[in-house]
């Protein structure tokens, strides 16, 4: 097994999804949303994954905030998220790859940060850093983009955007339009050389003045090192679920995938 791990961000609320449930765990074709993603996961030569929750406490708030149900009243019944996917992913659906299950925080970066630390001392040469909101991804995209950081360094999944894009200004008037040959949406995984990552994030928590703006992982790379990030292209159909729209899309995804026999 290639010394490749995998962090999967499943500690959102999904907040547009209006849900008291993180959208991560919401059904989708039958199985949670982030079953699917885990198991394009398994199906890949990672070797190992850290699966990044939210903590015990933002879970109760979000759930509160959308039933009406005050924290306090749910706190003595409630099981942390990270109980529920051990139990769940690991003992119920066999997930073995899954070497550890940590809270997340606040932000984005944050819960990155997390699983890499999760995975100080285990050896990892190369990281796949996954949204659990991406259940279309698949095991060649995942293998492209770990074999393109063991030659680059740093690489991103993107596609090139359809639409012609504008710059607004301050009056949401078009104030620019940008070369569409030169705009890429980007997705993920984002795959790192593990040590240059965990170096790049370390000086970037030290300094707070770096994390002002940052939106995803090869900010931070662009940032806090010398290292040029490799556009890798991806799919179209890899997108994030948010609203409730894309679980109607990632379902028609889903099943047109099983009428051409493709699990």
């Amino acid at each position: 097994m290639k010394k490749w791990a995998g962090i999967i961000l499943a500690g959102g609320s999904g907040s547009r999804m209006g849900s008291a449930t993180p959208k991560q765990f919401l059904e989708l074709a039958g199985r949670p949303l982030l079953w699917h993603t885990l198991r394009a996961f398994s199906e890949s030569p990672v070797g190992q994954l850290v699966l990044v929750v939210p903590g015990k406490k933002h879970g109760m708030e979000r759930a509160g905030r959308v039933s009406g149900v005050r924290p306090v009243e749910m706190a003595d019944a409630a099981e942390s998220y990270v109980e529920r996917c051990r139990r769940e992913y690991v003992g119920e659906w066999g997930f073995e790859k899954i070497a550890a299950v940590v809270e997340g925080g606040a932000e984005r970066y944050d819960s990155v940060y997390a699983g890499l630390n999760a995975l100080r001392g285990s050896g990892c040469e190369i990281v796949a850093i996954h949204d659990g909101a991406r259940p279309l991804i698949t095991a060649e995209r995942i293998t492209a983009s770990c074999e393109a950081a063991e030659i680059y360094g740093a690489c991103v999944l993107a596609v090139p955007v359809k639409d012609t894009i504008k710059r607004a200004d301050e009056e949401l008037c078009a104030a620019e339009t940008l070369p569409r040959k030169q705009l890429w949406a980007v997705q993920t995984p984002q795959s790192f050389r593990y040590e240059l990552c965990l170096s790049a994030y370390d000086r970037m928590m030290r300094d707070p003045a770096l994390l002002r703006g940052v939106t995803d992982d090869a900010m931070v790379l662009e940032r806090c090192t010398d290292t040029r990030v490799k556009l890798v292209m991806g799919d179209y159909q890899n997108l994030k679920v948010t609203t409730p729209e894309d679980m109607l899309a990632a379902e028609v995804y889903l099943r047109a995938r099983k009428e051409k026999g493709i699990s």
